[in-house]
């Protein structure tokens, strides 16, 4: 809960790079006074996840480059790592693209794949997705300098929404099937993460995975088979590997049986 320097200002710092940090863009004189002496080529906006103005889009004449975490026009807007895991994707990307007045709906310069592995979550992907975004930053500001891209309008009729989370999005509906629940429960790590109540207390849903089980009962009930606990859920069984009650430590499965006794039968989401 302390205030710390960002890698980014980190990093200017140590190249003795001038920095500004406006509260905001949108009617600031001052910043807009600073840019226009700046005269610069071309402007990158990273992980600024507001409008921008319309005076900065016109200002360079390269543009304002943006670099997106997916391959638009899929994943428009805050949380498109989060939500192309959570939709069970398998391949995602990064994109760079000119800035216009819309949401993520400029101009595609230049995009690269990266595959999302099985138990990939928003945290070990966002790592990767950032290194390769950084090197196609620079080679899309080389090739705009060169003039050797041509930017490709996109096709909005393909496009989908990617919106900010709330913290409802990690409330765990069990009549999705099993698959579901834990590509959601991957893509929304470490926030909103995937909850349910149990005993009418909330019950977060730390680690699990997707198993074969014969006994599949009614969505929300639990299975406790010896140190296994079993979610059930749309014709389909969930394996609870962590769990950790409200006002409670993380814990593995076993110890959670030993100290709680869930029964099977318990409902889960019952507030």
């Amino acid at each position: 809960m302390e205030m710390a320097v960002s890698p980014v200002k980190q990093g200017a710092l140590s190249l003795q790079l001038p920095i500004t940090q406006p509260d905001s863009i949108k009617n600031n004189a001052e910043f807009r006074t600073q840019l226009q002496e700046l005269n610069p080529e071309a402007i990158v906006v990273v992980g600024y996840g507001r409008i921008i103005p319309q005076w900065m889009i016109d200002l360079p004449p390269l543009g304002n480059i943006n670099l997106h975490s997916s391959l638009l026009p899929k994943y428009r807007g805050a949380a498109p790592i989060q939500w192309a895991i959570a939709s069970g994707e398998t391949v995602t990307g990064v994109t760079t693209m000119r800035i216009d007045a819309g949401l993520d709906t400029g101009d595609i310069l230049l995009q690269r794949e990266v595959p999302i592995a099985a138990n990939d979550t928003a945290e070990t992907l966002s790592p990767r997705l950032a290194g390769v975004g950084a090197e196609l930053m620079v080679r899309t500001l080389l090739d705009i300098r060169e003039e050797a891209v041509i930017p490709q309008p996109q096709d909005h009729l393909r496009a989908s929404l990617a919106p900010i989370l709330r913290k409802e999005d990690g409330r765990i509906d069990f009549s999705q099937s099993a698959p579901e629940i834990y590509n959601r429960l991957r893509g929304f790590q470490p926030w909103p993460g995937a909850y349910t109540n149990f005993r009418g207390r909330q019950l977060l849903i730390c680690s699990a995975r997707v198993v074969e089980h014969s006994a599949v009962r009614i969505p929300g009930t639990l299975l406790v088979d010896n140190n296994q606990l079993l979610a059930c859920c749309r014709a389909s069984v969930l394996e609870l590997l962590e769990v950790q009650p409200e006002g409670k430590k993380r814990m593995v499965a076993r110890d959670f049986i030993n100290g709680y006794r869930p029964q099977t039968g318990e409902e889960l989401g019952v507030a």
